[in-house]
């Protein structure tokens, strides 16, 4: 008779595969279906079971892969977190585009996005933002966190914009990159509200006129 490994044996208990990162492993299609559905839904409005079934992963099998809800909660905003990193590169560092035609096709992208899913799925991180005051305490550095990443880049691809000439020297990127975020989040956010993408039009306009007009001095 063929012998069975220990690792084999642990698997057969209910133990889940080793590589949980591979896109087809259970653990990977969890926080697929957890960052989807968090896009649309409140952290607190949502069950572990509609992720499971959202995931088709077994119920009853969720504390495989995470010690909890809020764990799960922290691994989501992470896993969208690199997502977004990674979106925001592919926009921000096109040298092929001059920086605030940068910006502007980062706009574009987003509201393609959430005109594809008819203005119900907005942004993990701004949708958790306004459920703190019902979340756990470790969410709040996390989401801060990535809200300086966002602004961190975003500075840098205005910085660019400075040295190609199309924004003033004397603005204060930081600042701007703040303002952008602010101002972007509360975009989105409407536009899920009136299933319409007005207030991203409205704010994108605004904000790379603004600082179009500034360079030129006005």
């Amino acid at each position: 008779m063929k012998a069975i490994s220990p690792s084999a044996e642990q698997r057969r208990r209910g133990r889940p595969p080793r590589d949980q990162t591979r896109p087809d492993a259970p653990r990977a299609r969890l926080i697929r279906a957890g960052v989807a559905i968090l896009t649309e839904k409140g952290f607190s409005a949502v069950g572990v079971e509609e992720i499971l079934d959202a995931a088709e992963v077994p119920k009853g099998s969720f504390y495989h892969y995470f010690d909890s809800k809020e764990a799960f909660g922290l691994e989501l905003i992470d896993a969208y977190a690199g997502y977004f990193a990674r979106k925001l590169d592919r926009w921000f560092d096109d040298t092929g585009r001059a920086p605030l035609d940068r910006i502007g096709d980062f706009i574009a992208d987003a509201r393609s996005g959430m005109a594809r899913y008819r203005y119900r799925r907005g942004c993990l991180v701004g949708n958790l933002g306004q459920e703190m005051g019902v979340l756990p305490e470790p969410f709040r550095k996390r989401l801060a966190a990535v809200f300086r990443d966002w602004e961190a880049r975003t500075s840098r691809c205005l910085r660019s914009a400075q040295e190609a000439g199309e924004i003033s020297n004397h603005l204060d990127c930081d600042s701007l990159a703040q303002f952008f975020w602010t101002g972007w989040e509360g975009a989105v956010l409407r536009a899920k509200l009136e299933r319409r993408p007005d207030a991203l039009d409205v704010f994108a306009a605004g904000f790379l006129a603004m600082i179009r007009t500034r360079g030129d001095g006005q």
